[in-house]
């Protein structure tokens, strides 16, 4: 005989269902929470109350109204009292943040990152910035946990970052690592940047109300985050969205995942580079400096930027097939090259898409640039809290 879910797991789910609404949308109406979740007015005043008792939420009348009559109390995410720490390892930086409930990022720090960095000598660098942030914290204030955002491979169980070839990371334990260094009880939680970067872009930037998308992401390398029904898709154990190995030139440059002819070898750093004359130089700043030189009129410059475009159409094309999303966001330097290719990206993908794949799908820039793995991070901290907010208040 199977047994419904008992009032009090009722009860948990919906403080979780209001909670992450004013968590992603700000602060909202009781009327607004009523319509949308679906609930009574006085079941909304009960959770509401709830939550203001934990500290989670603060209810105000609003600030205009324009309207005759009594106004709808206004919820509220305290941000200020309630917040997450943030980090992202990047090829060339590292950098902190402390997010507040409601995605707002309250203070933030970012340090250079030498490329031999291991994860042993950037957790006591991720959590020196943390310590200093904390000076400014207001008494009273919770942190409900901390999120990491990696350039590689993460297993999903345990946070280990299993290869991150643009880093020279192997096996290694970033999160246990950062706890050891800040010792403070509240769980870590370790993701991929570009899976971070389209949870963040999903929840509350540019793709907000799509359920299927993909998020490129480039830097020295090349990965994606993929939404897929409105769940992040990530594989058995963690490592999915590695599209920037897919092989697409057999027997092409090598790679630094030690595989030849990777996508990433023709539109990552590396390939820009060299199509464009300048091997010996590199980070983002000498990506830049192609986009700029072939902006100037630049041949060898212009002739790389529209073959790493072409590139790079090629390989949205199979993923628009494979996928079917109704937006692909291209962030890090995958956004630069889009913006200075986008036409040999669209004749690409429009030669080799599917027609009823094509229909509706649109080619977007992230909102919210280059915090988005920082907010995304966030939200893998937050997550624990959504699900069960007095558990874990």
């Amino acid at each position: 005989m199977r047994v419904g879910p008992s009032q009090d797991e009722i009860r948990r789910q919906n403080l979780g269902a209001l909670l992450r609404y004013v968590h992603v949308h700000g602060a909202t109406t009781r009327a607004e929470l009523t319509t949308t979740l679906g609930l009574n007015r006085s079941t909304i005043g009960a959770l509401t109350a709830d939550l203001a008792g934990a500290g989670l939420v603060s209810e105000g009348a609003p600030k205009e109204t324009g309207r005759a009559g009594r106004p709808s109390l206004v919820v509220r995410p305290e941000s200020e009292r309630v917040y997450a720490y943030a980090y992202s390892v990047e090829v060339d930086r590292l950098r902190a943040a402390r997010v507040g409930l409601g995605g707002a990022v309250l203070d933030r720090r970012e340090l250079d990152r030498p490329r031999n960095l291991v994860a042993g000598e950037a957790a006591p660098l991720l959590a020196g910035a943390v310590k200093e942030m904390h000076q400014s914290v207001p008494a009273g204030a919770v942190c409900v946990g901390a999120g990491v955002a990696v350039c590689g491979m993460v297993r999903r169980d345990d946070g280990l970052v299993r290869l991150s070839p643009t880093t020279g990371w192997v096996d290694e334990p970033i999160g246990a690592a950062l706890a050891a260094e800040l010792g403070i009880d509240v769980p870590i939680t370790v993701g991929n940047v570009a899976d971070v970067a389209a949870f963040a872009e999903h929840a509350r930037g540019v793709a907000a109300g799509c359920d299927n998308v993909i998020y490129l992401y480039g830097d020295v390398g090349v990965g994606a985050g993929i939404i897929a029904g409105g769940r992040r898709l990530t594989g058995h154990g963690g490592y999915g969205g590695e599209v920037g190995h897919m092989v697409v030139v057999r027997g092409g440059e090598p790679c630094e995942c030690g595989s030849r002819g990777c996508w990433e070898t023709e539109i990552g750093e590396h390939g820009l580079l060299r199509a464009a004359g300048r091997s010996d130089a590199r980070g983002p700043d000498a990506v830049l400096a192609v986009f700029d030189a072939a902006d100037r009129g630049d041949a060898r410059a212009q002739t790389a930027v529209r073959q790493a475009g072409d590139w790079l159409g090629f390989g949205v094309a199979n993923l628009v097939n494979i996928f079917n999303p109704e937006m692909v966001i291209f962030g890090g330097t995958m956004r630069d090259l889009y913006l200075a290719a986008a036409a040999q990206v669209r004749s690409r993908l429009n030669s080799m898409g599917l027609p009823a794949c094509l229909e509706h799908v649109r080619l977007r820039t992230p909102k919210l640039g280059d915090d988005a793995a920082l907010i995304g991070a966030a939200e893998l901290a937050f997550e624990r809290l959504l699900a069960d907010p007095l558990d874990a208040a």
